[in-house]
């Protein structure tokens, strides 16, 4: 994959002043893109939405009554890096409730609609009653409650539809609504299909706000699974086997303690036909739940699965997804399936979308070496609002991961990225080149590890035995000593040489170094749990060593010594897509949506897109044209982090690196450009563009011009 990726046409910039870079369109490039999902917190009458200053770390809760707006935030960026414009673009789902409704709602009733954004689904069924029927639609969300008012009043569905901006399991019958409901209609899935809260939400709502049998859309949910073997997913959570392969001298996870580094035992959301040419699959689809709409679910369920390999190799994961069939005669049908598995005529494919994904789990450590023609047994378990499996009872039932809280409090638990970032031998090899470069030829230094990097820490004090390692560890603090505490013998050195300060300090005094300045100041970077962060935010380094300059020595090191920003124009054409301004949908004007979530093509001037943040890499088919013109639709931009005064040791997070995320800013239109010049009247030949990186408050504000 590698070898696709050219460099980058772009020098370093000047991060702290304007800069115009010039873009030829030997930097375009073809790709299918990832974006994030963001979760706010919810209120019935107001918003707590979480403020964090990427340059400090410190978040607060920022509460807003219904007619403010969020402090030092426009009120349309609250919604334009979420979903919604995702779900809206996505028509194979739209319709599919649209027909599953019509199907359920053939005569006036009383329809309840939760969770319902901009009030499509409750438009919908106002519709199929001829507007004769009551329905009751709740958002708790303000923003997009604020939001679907509009919607309503633009489509005139405004006395139609009673709009509560209260959580379900706020209304009361009688108080807010003035019966039971007959039918109810709802789209409360992520892509595990429980960890929006399903369950919990349909047992209130069959308690306290539905009539006995009551019509559901959608009628029923299956999830599938398939065990797969993928050297990638081995690598996002088997540290300790990864490890054994590096002879770097570097235990993070030392020999019997396998589980000191885990990842969070949970379901992770993937574009899977992204890596389809690096799975194996070792058995067929098998179906493991069923979910029933149309009468009051369980909080918990177990099922056991007997699964058929079909060709050897070691089980590393299942990847899971799951099928709606939103009608109760069965004619309706939604899917969240892989590309590689050969769904129903009436089930078909859909076009890429973000805002549901398939799900990998992955099986501890190497995984199961299993035969061709072996059965093997697959529990499977689900709460009110997650699933997990265990195979062939391969995790005991005092698992560290789920049961032994105690236990779980000695582990610590990193993203698949992270883990994967922390096996790889390159990415070892250059960081431990540049300690080693920084350390010679110094006398007792004192380093300080600004940043959480267990990595760098275990380095230095690994490579010089006379150092003294101060690690500030802002995101992982006592998780981080602990862990130290644990694996320092192995990596032959005594916690005397290492120090982690007890309380989180704005920044260190003589004091804190007892009177020693600082001789080495390094990090990868890396902040713990940023991971979902635009790339330039983790300049929140250059913002630490600023803080830390009055207990620097003269001669001191800094670690990585700069950032480049660098950046490319794409072809992203099914994230574009996904993101494009609406118009009609299902019948219903969406555009005055547009402005708030921030639709490509749709923004009035000076108003643009946000930068978002996502993984380039989960694409499925990735393209790069060197010597052909072709349709830009954004640009992508990432840091360059160099790592020693030679200008030697880069670290890389562009799109040719899977385990960090970019930041993408999409065009209002694509545009069509060629190369060497402009080879008609209706192609761009290169493009102007503006930097500005505002250090106080990490934004970046990027402005282009076609030429």
């Amino acid at each position: 994959m590698n070898s696709l990726i050219s460099k980058t046409l772009i020098p370093p910039i000047s991060l702290s002043s304007s800069t115009r870079l010039t873009l030829t369109p030997n930097s375009l490039r073809h790709f299918k893109l990832h974006l994030p999902r963001l979760m706010s917190s919810d209120s019935s009458h107001r918003l707590f939405q979480l403020k964090l200053d990427p340059l400090t770390g410190n978040s607060e809760w920022v509460v807003i009554e219904d007619n403010d707006d969020l402090p030092d935030c426009p009120k349309e960026l609250l919604l334009a890096t979420t979903s919604y414009l995702d779900m809206l673009n996505d028509s194979c789902r739209n319709k599919a409730f649209r027909s599953a409704i019509e199907r359920t709602v053939t005569k006036p009733c009383h329809v309840l609609d939760i969770g319902a954004g901009t009030g499509l689904l409750s438009m919908m069924a106002a519709r199929a009653m001829g507007l004769n029927g009551t329905v009751t639609a709740c958002e708790s969300y303000l923003p997009m409650a604020k939001l679907m008012r509009k919607v309503l009043h633009r489509n005139r569905m405004g006395k139609a539809i009673s709009l509560f901006n209260k959580r379900s399991d706020e209304l009361e019958v009688g108080v807010d609504i003035p019966s039971r409901a007959d039918v109810l209609v709802s789209e409360i899935l992520d892509s595990e299909l429980l960890g929006e809260g399903l369950i919990p939400t349909l047992q209130h709502a069959y308690d306290k706000l539905l009539v006995e049998n009551p019509l559901t859309v959608p009628f029923r949910a299956v999830t599938y699974g398939q065990l797969v073997e993928s050297t990638y997913l081995w690598k996002l959570h088997d540290l300790s086997g990864i490890e054994a392969k590096v002879s770097d001298g570097i235990h993070l996870v030392p020999t019997g303690s396998d589980s000191i580094i885990q990842v969070k035992s949970r379901q992770y959301p993937m574009h899977c036909d992204a890596i389809r040419e690096e799975i194996k699959l070792l058995s067929e689809p098998f179906e493991i739940f069923e979910f029933d709409f149309w009468k009051r679910p369980e909080s918990n369920g177990e099922t056991k699965v007997q699964v058929k390999v079909i060709d050897d190799g070691n089980i590393h994961a299942i990847v899971s997804w799951w099928v709606l069939q939103l009608d109760r005669e069965g004619t309706v049908f939604y899917s969240t399936a892989p590309r590689w598995i050969n769904s129903p005529a009436n089930i078909g494919y859909r076009d890429w979308c973000d805002h549901w994904k398939q799900c990998v789990w992955f099986f501890r450590g190497k995984g199961m070496s299993v035969s061709r023609g072996e059965e093997v047994l697959l529990e499977a378990s689900h709460t009110e609002t997650s699933v997990s499996y265990n195979l062939n009872a391969q995790v005991p039932k005092n698992d560290t991961r789920q049961h032994d809280h105690n236990i779980r409090d000695f582990q610590l638990l990193l993203s698949p990225e992270r883990i994967a970032i922390y096996g790889d031998s390159k990415w070892r090899s250059s960081v431990l080149a540049a300690v080693r470069n920084a350390l010679q030829g110094r006398v007792n230094p004192l380093c300080v590890v600004v940043d959480d990097s267990i990595f760098l820490t275990l380095l230095a004090a690994n490579l010089s035995k006379t150092s003294h390692v101060l690690s500030l560890f802002p995101g992982l603090r006592e998780k981080g000593a602990q862990y130290l505490e644990t694996v320092v013998k192995a990596n032959c050195f005594s916690m005397d040489r290492v120090e982690v300060p007890e309380k989180r300090k704005p920044c260190l005094t003589l004091h804190d170094t007892r009177g020693k300045k600082v001789d080495m100041l390094i990090g990868e970077p890396y902040y713990y749990a940023n991971e979902g962060m635009l790339p330039w935010q983790n300049l929140r380094f250059w913002k630490d060593r600023t803080l830390l300059d009055p207990v620097l020595s003269e001669d001191s090191l800094i670690m990585p010594c700069k950032g480049i920003l660098k950046a490319c124009a794409m072809s992203l054409p099914d994230l574009w897509s996904s993101r494009c301004c609406l118009g009609d949908v299902e019948g219903f004007d969406h555009s005055i949506v547009n402005t708030t979530l921030s639709a490509c093509g749709e923004l009035p001037a000076p108003k643009e897109g946000p930068f978002l943040p996502f993984s380039v890499w989960q694409c499925g088919e990735i393209k790069v044209k060197f010597t052909e013109g072709g349709i830009c639709h954004g640009f992508v931009l990432w840091v360059d982090w160099i790592m020693d005064t030679d200008n030697s040791i880069v670290i890389s997070t562009g799109p040719e690196h899977r385990y960090w995320k970019q930041g993408v800013k999409l065009l209002s239109k694509p545009v069509a450009v060629g190369i060497n010049g402009c080879n008609s009247n209706s192609e761009y030949g290169s493009t102007i563009v503006e930097v500005l990186f505002e250090p106080s408050s990490s934004e970046l504000i990027l402005k282009h011009a076609f030429l």
